[in-house]
């Protein structure tokens, strides 16, 4: 990377990216100067106190409301609460100046090249050279901003378009423009990748770049489809959702979140400035889709747009659906397709995609269709939006959600077969396919030795994807795999580390990924230097089976349970006691037993977007794997003289008995789970996997030596006991939990107290475990309890009982 610290970033504009912006560069680490204009007029409450218009009140009165509406705005922009104290509020009339002790200026304004333009200048009189200055804009050629501009401006300015919400979706568009410094490129590309935990994609300075580009077109041409097969908008989102590897919003609910007026302003830019773009007239707005616009039926900023709020009977809310023939909102539809029913079960999405596409209904026809039309538009855009294929999927799948991207979905479904349908249905691809496959070579994407190669155009041959060795997948040691069972794998990662993933529904961990972690560490032991423990899936894991354990409970099969719960715990002890590094590298979720296995890790290297936490008493049980024990275990090591023992305790009980979940990893710490200055955050999710690799061989030739059982638990028996029964009843009476909250409280008070033992006493892991499982298996016994795990099998949130 291009030596260069960035200690300071101003963000120009405090809307709803400019806010989210700034938060994000504050949860990173960094000091953030937030600026936008300062108002014209007062409003009633100004008035109300006969402040002027130069008070400072009033001055901020704009960048201060809009960063108060981003810290409370759901979902939270921030990874905690503390990093809103790294922002500092200002105005453009009075603070301009301060942009000069900051090492990046991001301008984030209306999208009007007039005002940008102006704001640009205001910014030349301050800004230090040297400083990094670049452009949000989602439309805006880059190049037309630097009209104007000194010549040190320009050399370090480019288009930097994050995706909202910048927290959540991971794409860093970069756009330079000819006057930019290749070195500030490259140090754009690697320090969001690295440090703002980005996919950046390097794009050509075409409209809407290269996320918009394909994905506004490929909303238009569903539209088109929909019209042609004569579908209606609940019908396409239940063929565009999660069935195909797309986001729950599917298109027209998508459409709603970012507002009609946004994609119909997309479209027209691309229509307008691509003259050449062979399917142009895919991006016409539909008359339909024109009334809505001119209706102000905008989305959600608006209160409606192809979905809206209703108040049904008894004043419960309800969702109507717009009809487009009518143009009037009725109720939703739940519709079924043949095709859809039979590719329901199939979890691999490969698979489900294949079966999708041969279905011979509607849905079928629909799925061919739109993946003929999309197929056919990427490939025409390369190489006019990017010369690199693999960029048009990072962008997809970085930016809109996409489980995979749109060439490796086109590799899925075989692009010789697919080509050839697509021309007996009038299709065109682009010549470079062609010659790809006159060359013999009939995919965009191989895999060898764990690393990934993509097709290049230009040179007609493979490339080996960018980042090497630090983008770890582990389905590419597919053919290095060690053991396996039918829900895992164990590959071998090179350099002497093993690594086990499971393929399970939510990441469920039962017999076999426990038989899975078993075996891999005992290989591990054998001949090799440690374990990394992660998955690929959309989550790592929710948690422990509780199919199985409800089917146990109600066969009343105690016996086989208590074998259960005890094969957990071995397993977790065995995770932290054997003679190798484990390396937990967990995203997404990681509750209920998921967080046990890293409480029990040698070290954690968590996404920055996990959310972990002790869930159990919500179905109305203890943590059984361990987690309970750990608890105890930690907070008898953060006992200290100066300050009741029974506060950390307390502590760590709460976090357990109201089922807390850190909503990131920087919480986790906060939470008790993670462990400052072992375990770490990994912001970009990509690198987790190959960062605990790395650390495993950290600890490996460091000199790594299996821990030694604890006796030295400190408990504190009867005399926390009674304290915590205390504020059990207390939280009853003030109806914050249910009678079962209580009984599942008081059996988890008495495991972390050591039981009733008459004076604080040190005990052993194993005597703590024994508590815990004794514990868990009387809670299955409750009805209630099945009540609650009866609930959540059948898709809900546990019941309060």
């Amino acid at each position: 990377m291009l030596k260069r610290t960035i200690k300071k970033v101003a963000v120009l504009g405090s809307g709803v990216m400019g806010s989210r912006i700034a938060c994000h560069f504050a949860g990173i680490g960094l000091q953030v100067l937030l600026l936008d204009i300062a108002p014209k007029e007062l409003n009633d409450a100004e008035k109300a106190k006969n402040l002027s218009t130069d008070h400072p009140a009033v001055k901020n009165r704009i960048v201060n409301d809009a960063l108060a509406g981003a810290i409370k705005s759901n979902p939270s922009p921030v990874y905690h609460k503390d990093v809103v104290k790294k922002i500092s509020t200002g105005n453009f009339t009075d603070n301009m100046k301060d942009i000069a002790t900051c090492d990046w200026i991001i301008e984030v304004v209306v999208e009007r090249l007039d005002i940008k333009q102006s704001v640009f200048t205001e910014v030349e009189k301050y800004r230090k050279p040297g400083t990094l200055i670049t452009s949000n804009t989602s439309g805006i050629p880059i190049h037309m901003m630097t009209e104007g501009r000194s010549e040190d401006f320009n050399r370090h300015f480019c288009g930097t378009h994050f995706f909202n919400p910048p927290r959540y979706l991971r794409l860093l568009e970069i756009i330079p423009t000819p006057l930019t410094d290749p070195a500030v490129v490259d140090f754009l590309m690697e320090y969001g990748d690295l440090v703002l935990g980005k996919t950046t994609v390097l794009c050509k300075d075409t409209p809407a770049f290269i996320a918009n580009r394909v994905g506004v077109f490929g909303m238009m041409a569903i539209m088109n489809a929909m019209e042609k097969l004569k579908l209606g908008v609940d019908e396409i989102d239940a063929l565009t959702g999660p069935i195909i590897g797309r986001p729950k919003s599917a298109t027209f609910r998508t459409a709603d979140v970012v507002g009609i007026d946004t994609l119909v302003k997309v479209a027209r830019g691309v229509a307008e400035n691509c003259p050449a773009d062979e399917a142009k007239a895919v991006f016409s707005i539909p008359g339909w889709l024109e009334k809505m616009v001119a209706s102000n039926w905008l989305g959600d900023k608006t209160g409606q747009g192809f979905f809206k709020k209703v108040k049904g009977a008894g004043g419960a809310k309800d969702i109507q659906t717009l009809n487009l023939t009518t143009m009037e909102y009725g109720a939703r539809s739940k519709p079924k397709f043949a095709t859809v029913e039979a590719a329901k079960p199939i979890d691999d999405l490969h698979t489900r995609l294949k079966a999708l596409c041969a279905g011979q209904d509607k849905a079928g026809e629909f799925y061919r269709q739109f993946h003929y039309g999309l197929f056919a538009y990427i490939s025409h855009r390369i190489p006019e939006i990017s010369d690199e294929l693999y960029r048009v999927d990072d962008a997809m799948m970085a930016g809109f959600g996409w489980e995979i991207g749109a060439f490796e979905s086109w590799d899925v479904l075989g692009v010789t077969k697919t080509v050839a349908a697509m021309k007996a249905e009038g299709y065109t691809v682009a010549a470079w396919v062609d010659e790809m496959l006159a060359a013999d070579i009939s995919s965009f994407y191989k895999v060898e030795q764990g690393k990934r190669f993509c097709y290049d155009v230009a040179s007609g041959a493979y490339k080996a994807l960018p980042g090497g060795n630090a983008f770890i997948v582990m389905k590419h040691f597919e053919n290095e795999t060690i053991w396996k069972n039918s829900a895992c794998r164990t590959y071998h990662l090179g350099d002497d580390v093993l690594g086990l993933e499971w393929y399970t529904k939510m990441g469920s961990i039962g017999g076999e990924v426990l038989e899975g972690i078993q075996q891999s560490i005992a290989l591990a032991e054998d001949k090799y230097k440690g374990l990394v423990i992660a998955n690929e899936g959309n989550n790592f894991s929710a948690g422990a089976n509780v199919g199985m354990i409800f089917m146990l409970a109600i066969e009343q099969e105690y016996d086989e349970m208590e074998m259960a719960i005890r094969m957990f715990q071995n397993t977790m002890m065995r995770v932290r006691y054997s003679s190798i590094p484990v390396v937990v590298a967990p995203h997404g979720l990681a509750l209920g037993g998921a967080c046990e296995m890293s409480l029990h890790s040698d070290k954690v290297c968590a996404a920055a977007e996990t959310y972990t936490g002790l869930v159990e008493v919500g179905i109305g049980v203890i943590p059984g794997g361990g987690g309970t024990k750990e608890f105890v275990l930690r907070a008898s090591d953060e006992m200290h003289e100066d300050e009741p023992e029974t506060i950390t305790l307390k502590n760590r009980f709460l976090n357990i008995a109201t089922a807390k979940v850190a909503t990131s990893a920087h919480e986790g710490f906060g939470l008790g789970v993670y462990r400052k200055g072992q375990d770490e955050v990994v912001m970009n999710q990509g690198r987790r996997i190959a960062d605990a690799k790395r650390s495993v061989l950290e600890l490996y030739n460091s000199g790594y030596v299996m821990p030694v059982q604890r006796n030295d638990v400190k408990v504190l028996g009867k005399s926390a006991l009674g304290a915590l029964y205390a504020g059990i009843h207390g939280m009853v009476s003030a109806d914050y939990a249910t009678a079962h909250d209580a009984v599942c409280a008081k059996k988890l008070a008495y495991v972390m107290c050591g039981g009733d033992l008459s004076e604080p006493t040190f005990v052993s892991e194993q005597y703590l475990l024994d508590l815990e499982r004794e514990a868990f298996l009387s809670l299955t016994g409750e009805k209630k309890t099945l009540e609650r795990i009866q609930s959540v099998l059948k898709g809900g949130k546990p019941v309060r009982n």
